[in-house]
């Protein structure tokens, strides 16, 4: 009885140490990240990114890390990681790390816009769509609340003027 609960104890402390020592490395790998030199910055990253042998787990690890940092990737980082994404096939990976890049962006439209210029040659060649070309840019099922405050010029952004009983909204 006692050595069974004391095997149960063991297994739970081993699988704690575990989480914990794999959480660890991947903070300290950040934190190593953190203190590289931009140039050093950029090269881990497109480096990491173009392994033909990584799978989809390392790259959402790569791009979780990119987005976690506190900057706008360079342009060369964002195309490794198309490329990556697109060895791997994976289009859901792929739109969800544009929106990362809009998000990054923040209210800085014009910045997110030259982004996607200069990759565009690189979404073109991979057979990629923007956001804007598959409507992403724009929220699928909202429609605005007549209580709440609602800004008279986002009917005409986000198409509502074209909706029946516009007039009742605005």
């Amino acid at each position: 009885m006692a050595s069974s609960i004391f095997r149960r104890g063991l297994v739970a402390a081993q699988s704690v140490s575990r989480s914990f020592s794999t959480t660890g490395a991947v903070l300290a790998n950040q934190a190593k990240v953190m203190e590289m030199s931009p140039e050093k910055f950029d090269n881990y990253f497109i480096d990491y990114m173009s392994r033909p042998e990584i799978d989809g787990w390392e790259l959402r690890k790569a791009l979780t890390e990119l987005h976690s940092v506190d900057v706008i990737p360079d342009v060369k980082v964002i195309e490794a990681s198309l490329r990556a994404c697109r060895r791997l096939n994976d289009f859901g990976l792929t739109v969800r790390f544009l929106e990362s890049l809009r998000m990054k962006c923040g209210n800085k439209p014009q910045v997110y816009a030259w982004l996607i210029s200069e990759v565009k040659p690189v979404l073109e060649e991979l057979g990629i769509p923007t956001l804007e070309e598959i409507g992403y840019d724009k929220p699928e099922f909202f429609v605005p609340d007549p209580d709440f405050w609602w800004e008279k010029t986002w009917y005409k952004d986000y198409g509502l003027d074209k909706m029946p009983g516009y007039k009742h909204f605005a």
